[in-house]
This record gives C-alpha cells, structure tokens and sequence, in this order.
C-alpha cells in the first residue's frame, strides 16, 4: 500500500510544481472565445495561429504571437507584414520572406517539469504525424495508438487481472458466503475473513488496487493531451472528417450541425464497453458487489458524456480512441489466456 501511494505521489508533483494552460482573458477579466468554434483560447499557445480571426482575437488582446514558432513550417521561407518608418515619421506596412521557424520541443525554454517532459514532447509528436499524414486529426489519433502501444506492457497486466479474478472469484463468493451471518464489526473475524481473501488473490496471482493505478496513469496523459491541444494553434484549427477539432459538440448542434452528435455517441458507447471490459469480473460475485460495479460504471459513463459535450472534438477523438485500444487490449488478452 505504501509503494502504491508513493506511485500516485510521483505521478501528481509534475502537476503540483508547475503551472497549466492559461486562458485568454480580456480588459474586462472575461473569457475571451472564438465565436466560430466555441472553444476559450488560450494564452500561452506554444505557437503561433493562422487563422485570421484567431490572430485578431490575440492581437486585440496583447498577445505577442509574432515571437512564437510556426507550428509547421511547409517551406524554408515565410512572408510576413512588418511596419516600416518613413521619413516624415509615418509607417507603411510592406512584406518580406524571413526564415520559417517550426516549433520544436525546447522552443520557448524551460516550462517547468509538466509543461517539457508532457505537454511538449507530446504536441511536437502530434504535429509531426499531423504534417506527414497532411491531417492533424490522424496524427492525434495516431500519437493516441503510439501511447498507448508504449503503455502495453503496464495496461496489459491489468487486462490479466480480471482474467485471474474470474479463476478467483468463486472462492471469494465461498469466503463471503461464509462470513455473512458473522458480525461484521468483529474485528478478529474481519481481520480472518481479510487473511483469507488475501491468501485467494495470492493464489491466483491478483492485485485488487490494480484498476486504480491505471486510472491514475492515464489522468497525465488526458491532461497533457488536453493541453496539448488547446496550447497548439494548429490542431484546434483545423477539420477532421465532418467535423472542426476545436469545436466542442455543444457549440456544433447550436450552429445546425448534427453530424456532432454522433461524436457524443461514439464516446458514450466506447466508454461504456471500455469500462465493462476493465471492470467485468474484477469483483467479488455477490448481488450486492454487481449492483455497486454497475452503479459505478454507469455513473463514470454518464459523467464523461456530459463532459464530452463540452469539450473539443479533439479531445473527444482521443477519448474515442483510448477507449477503443482499450477494448481490443482485453479482448486480446481474453483470447490468449483461454
């Protein structure tokens, strides 16, 4: 338990030394967001926006985008409007073609621990799936599959812990069985009955608290790729499908664009079948121990959907497909443990 502990202690620190996304704000401390896509911009964009709108709304609002790199730079040389003095003190505005500067991960310097070992890496590999596929939505998806390839061997054991809780599970129900009609605030016979699940788990080679090291592990990762998305210009910009990445659901039924339920769909049922796969059997099997795991997986369920509406269809696309590696990761591990 103190080891499990420590684990959760040194996945939170990155978040507790250093700061996160900034949203943009006006004069007037409000919420500063693109009418078109409903999403609240972001301050400290790691680079800079093409949009025009976008590039007016940070301007209006005393961002220095001019200092930031290209998210991707599609030739050597870009063109540029700079103000140039005259002599009678007036400025014209002329163009000129200057080095093209594409974001890197030590681009703006040190961030502090979060925001260089997560958030950047993480948005240059997005960004280079993106460019070489010509589609930022594939390269979210892409960097999604790659992650989680990377994560295999931890998320994999934890498939196989619901694999050896159906082996277990019916010498647990014997345990519960037996303890029932015994008085439950003995403390002697409390610490028996616990001897004795121990010994089971043991046995089949269990770790109860399994699932919840891996929710905790992947909470970095749906930060950080939060953040990437909402600190890069590029991937909110842009339209995947039917559908504009930054975009939150909400946003795109409100304009008469339908084809966004579908993303809240998706979601809702990928995350349900996610979760029945993570938590099936990992229980013990009394009535009351299904009606609780099932209260639990509804609930989690009904949450995220929620959610779903109000984030960008970005995120909503990662969410979709951790889900769906989720659910083939089970069923393969399923399959070769039978």
């Amino acid at each position: 338990m103190k080891k499990n502990k420590k684990i959760i202690l040194l996945l939170l620190i990155p978040l507790l030394l250093t700061g996160c996304t900034k949203t943009l704000k006006d004069e007037d401390n409000k919420v500063v967001v693109n009418e078109v896509t409903g999403q609240n911009l972001t301050e400290n964009i790691l680079c800079r926006p093409t949009d025009e709108e976008t590039i007016r709304l940070y301007e209006e609002n005393n961002v220095d985008i001019d200092s930031l790199p290209y998210c991707t730079c599609e030739s050597d040389k870009v063109t540029i409007e700079v103000e140039v003095e005259q002599e009678d003190g007036s400025t014209v505005t002329e163009t000129k073609e200057v080095d093209c500067e594409s974001f890197k991960i030590t681009s703006g310097g040190y961030e502090g621990l979060w925001t260089t070992i997560f958030v950047k890496p993480l948005a240059y590999v997005i960004l280079f799936f993106g460019r070489i596929t010509n589609s930022y939505g594939v390269g979210l998806i892409i960097t999604t599959l790659l992650i989680r390839l990377i994560a295999y061997p931890v998320t994999r054991k934890t498939a196989m812990q619901s694999e050896y809780m159906k082996k277990a599970n019916p010498e647990i129900a014997r345990i519960e069985k037996k303890y029932a009609n015994k008085d439950q605030n003995d403390k002697e016979v409390m610490m028996q009955k616990s001897q004795e699940m121990m010994m089971v788990y043991k046995k089949y080679n269990v770790n109860p608290i399994s699932g919840c090291l891996l929710s905790f592990l992947q909470l970095p990762l749906f930060i950080a790729f939060l953040e990437a998305i909402n600190r890069v210009p590029a991937i909110f910009e842009e339209k995947f499908l039917f559908f504009h990445l930054g975009t939150t659901p909400s946003v795109g039924v409100q304009t008469g664009n339908y084809w966004y339920i579908l993303v809240v769909v998706l979601v809702a049922v990928t995350t349900y079948f996610s979760f029945k796969a993570t938590t099936s059997d990992q229980v013990s099997t009394s009535d009351e121990m299904k009606r609780q795991q099932k209260m639990m997986t509804n609930m989690f369920t009904i949450i995220i959907i929620i959610t779903s509406i109000f984030m960008s269809t970005a995120l909503d696309i990662y969410w979709m497909t951790t889900n769906l590696f989720t659910i083939f990761q089970n069923l393969i591990v399923k399959r070769r443990l039978k």
